[in-house]
């Protein structure tokens, strides 16, 4: 199972034959922020699931106390890139609120269970982070 920069390398490499399909059912994109410090790009590979033509991603960071650091720099500039296979694009990232979170959580923990369980391991609000085409 590819994990971190060798995901990334082989994803974009392949523009997503490999790496895509993390698992049987579980898809993965790559998720390009600006570092909020170095102002350099960042590359993450998270699950995702499309919902009305927007891109969902969780900024779990397996249930840590603290958020992924994507999640950090997309709060400081939410204009994004994305890989979704070989389509790349230019997005808006948002945190969903209340509402949207509430919808949105259940489609995510169906494809990822564990998300339920890190939630139960941290005293944060893990984040759902909505993409949407620029």
């Amino acid at each position: 199972m590819l994990f971190g920069d060798e995901h990334v390398r082989r994803y974009e490499e392949t523009d997503g034959e490999v790496g895509h399909d993390w698992q049987p059912g579980v898809p993965a994109l790559i998720l390009i922020t600006t570092g909020r410090k170095s102002g350099q790009e960042r590359k993450s590979p998270l699950i995702y699931q499309e919902v009305d033509g927007a891109y969902v991603v969780v900024a779990s960071k397996g249930g840590a106390p603290e958020h992924p650091a994507w999640y950090l720099n997309l709060q400081a500039n939410p204009a994004v890139k994305v890989q979704v296979k070989g389509d790349k694009f230019a997005a808006k990232a948002h945190t969903a609120d209340a509402a949207e979170r509430a919808k949105l959580w259940p489609v995510m923990a169906k494809v990822w269970p564990s998300y339920d369980e890190y939630q139960k391991k941290t005293d944060r609000q893990i984040p759902v982070v909505v993409l949407e085409r620029a």
